[in-house]
């Protein structure tokens, strides 16, 4: 990806850092094992099989929450490697202390932007997947601007994809899915695995507690599930 591509990302934030409370166990999981799970921000490609130790499919989680699906996931699937990326503070503390209770070995964490690690960190053709579950709405007509899902990141997450790698999006807000679904129809690394429109819930995302509550709420969770293409501007050969 060229640095001019790079740096013409909106520079709009799609979240606020919120002064949340951290907990004492938070706190101290995120000072005591971000030196062992966590990776800094830095503007080079990372080398995802050094970082993890082995090769193996290599999926990014994009803002996380407070990590119970990506430690699920993770813990479910040994055989993936996952890089989950949030913003959040107390997020970023309960999955390092529920990854190390739990003795799980295939993820790390990098607490920063999104956009700007897939625009500076993460190498082309690189991920086998990538999860985007429940991004902040912004329901509101006016910060509609603030929403993550915008034309150009879904180009820096597609050209992050591996050809036959997948995008998993999933949300509740009926507005957003629509919009989500149209801007991944028009990119072209990207097609659509479902035969039209919505996929049904793949089985790799598992029910959050969120999710449930939202359910009994009635509102109802819309997932999209989009493969890369191959591309004429890929450095790699893509499979036949």
């Amino acid at each position: 990806m060229s640095t001019q591509f790079a740096t013409s990302i909106r520079p709009i934030r799609s979240y606020v850092l919120r002064q949340g409370r951290v907990s004492n166990a938070q706190r101290r999981a995120r000072e005591m094992l971000m030196p062992k799970y966590g990776i800094p921000f830095q503007e080079v490609r990372l080398d995802l099989e050094l970082v993890f130790g082995r090769a193996a499919p290599k999926i990014v989680e994009i803002g996380f929450g407070m990590g119970e699906t990506t430690a699920t996931i993770a813990a479910a699937h040994p055989q993936n490697d996952y890089l989950g990326i949030e913003v959040h503070s107390p997020g970023i503390g309960s999955l390092l202390k529920c990854i190390e209770e739990r003795s799980i070995r295939n993820v790390r964490v990098i607490q920063h932007d999104a956009v700007e690690v897939f625009a500076r960190m993460i190498p082309p053709d690189s991920l086998a997947g990538v999860h985007i579950f429940f991004p902040d709405p912004w329901p509101k007509n006016r910060h509609h601007k603030r929403r993550l899902i915008q034309s150009p990141f879904v180009a820096l997450v597609a050209r992050g994809l591996e050809p036959g790698g997948y995008l998993h999006v999933a949300t509740d807000w009926e507005d957003y899915a629509d919009q989500v679904l149209a801007l991944l129809s028009a990119e072209e690394l990207l097609e659509n695995s479902a035969e039209e429109g919505f996929a049904p819930r793949p089985q790799h995302r598992p029910l959050t507690r969120f999710e449930q509550r939202g359910l009994r709420l009635g509102y109802a969770v819309r997932d999209l599930l989009f493969r890369r293409v191959c591309g004429s501007w890929t450095t790699r050969r893509c499979a036949k």
